[in-house]
């Protein structure tokens, strides 16, 4: 009964005073919308950007790095006479992983590992008449590549799944395409460094957003590769690793490193620089949204000092009748947190709106074809931070002056009147 009856009291002192309540809800109102809009996306761009780079990484790659030999000239010189020795190059060996076939057989048995893609990458030359532009070709498992690296999401025209039934054939770098006037039909001659030269098909176009990239990167099948390399087809440069946890890629690295006898790099080393990016702006948003609601707060704050002010009438005949302290304490915790939920709530209804609306503005760049919106994220923990950081300012702005009426001294307020 006693709490129904400082409901009641806390709303007709909301009501009495409407014009600053509806002030104060706005406030929490706003800061709410804002803090949901801005936490959406920029998020929202950050995702962008991680999949620019990241769903494009694989979490562990395995290869074979350029070494010195182990064993140089001063090692087995005779240390009795004088040595004079420059220019020592590293020892003549192919980039290949050795055993590549039994180390994928064996990765895609680890409960770990999601799944694996074989990479042969091959340095060539693009004929473009009289001039050589410089090129990398990647030799990819189509399917493997799409099922873990959406590589579809990469190639805005032609079909990706040609590379596996057109011989001979290419997706080129957007870029490197638009220099060589290559349309999607057209055959362009590449040359390896040994100036072996062959005759590709362009069945598509790959955009991945990074135009420097694009320039020199170009897409086939592995056999194609290894054709163009004149290699094999054990012949493997990297292998590409997707794992189910991808926290566990440096620990995985190491143990494949020892395995399997080759050089491992994990995604956390590989992208440590775009990963403290994506971090800095996380912290700026949440920074922003919190600065917004503590500032929301303050004005709170300031509505219920200059209503108690003006109500000691009514907090003095409140005590005088009965109330405890307690009672006044919380019949103005009350109206603080009415005032935040109901602004929380509205906020969170405004937030996910105005989202709404940034997310239908059209975002068209030659960057990234695929792209047509700008970036959002309606990821719903924003939305129960946002609620509970609402009532949490709303609460303490109101737990000062709260405080301070229920140690009003009823008999001061009616001698003074």
């Amino acid at each position: 009964m006693k709490l129904k009856l400082i409901l009641r009291i806390a709303k007709a002192l909301l009501l009495a005073r409407w014009r600053q309540t509806l002030v104060a809800a706005v406030g929490v109102m706003f800061s709410i919308t804002m803090f949901i809009t801005l936490l959406g996306f920029m998020t929202g761009l950050n995702d962008l950007l991680d999949g620019l780079i990241l769903n494009r990484t694989p979490h562990v790659r395995l290869y074979t790095d350029v070494k010195p030999n182990q064993w140089q000239p001063l090692n087995i010189a005779d240390s009795s006479s004088y040595a004079f020795i420059s220019s020592v190059k590293p020892k003549n060996s192919l980039a290949q992983i050795d055993n590549a076939k039994a180390i994928l057989a064996n990765l895609r048995k680890d409960p770990m590992v999601k799944g694996v893609a074989p990479k042969v990458t091959a340095q060539v030359f693009y004929n473009v008449g009289n001039i050589d532009l410089p090129g990398v070709i990647n030799g990819v498992d189509v399917e493997a590549e799409q099922r873990l690296f959406h590589f579809s999401d990469y190639v805005p025209q032609g079909n990706f799944m040609d590379l596996k039934v057109v011989p001979n054939s290419i997706i080129l770098g957007k870029a490197a395409a638009d220099k060589m006037l290559a349309a999607i039909g057209d055959v362009i001659q590449v040359t390896t460094p040994q100036g072996d030269r062959h005759s590709l098909k362009v069945v598509g176009y790959f955009q991945s957003g990074l135009q420097d990239l694009d320039k020199v990167q170009s897409f086939a099948s592995v056999a194609t590769t290894q054709k163009i390399l004149s290699r094999p087809a054990s012949y493997i440069t990297d292998i590409n690793i997707k794992l189910y946890d991808i926290l566990k890629a440096p620990q995985k690295a190491i143990e494949f490193r020892k395995i399997y006898d080759t050089d491992a790099e994990d995604i956390q080393t590989a992208n440590a620089q775009f990963e403290t990016g994506s971090s800095v702006r996380s912290i700026i948003s949440y920074a922003v949204g919190i600065t917004l609601l503590i500032v929301a707060g303050f004005g709170i704050y300031n509505i219920l000092n200059m209503m108690i002010y003006e109500k000691m009438d009514s907090i003095a005949i409140l005590k005088a009748t009965g109330f405890s302290g307690l009672d006044v304490k919380k019949i103005f915790q009350t109206i603080a947190l009415a005032i935040g939920f109901f602004g929380g709530i509205f906020g969170l209804l405004f937030g996910f709106l105005l989202s709404n609306l940034v997310d239908q503005i059209p975002f068209n760049t030659a960057a990234l074809p695929t792209i047509k919106t700008f970036p959002v994220n309606y990821n719903p923990k924003f939305y129960v931070i946002g609620i509970v950081f609402s009532l949490l300012t709303t609460y303490l702005a109101g737990l000062f002056p709260a405080r301070k009426a229920s140690k009003i001294d009823p008999v001061n307020i009616i001698r003074g009147k």
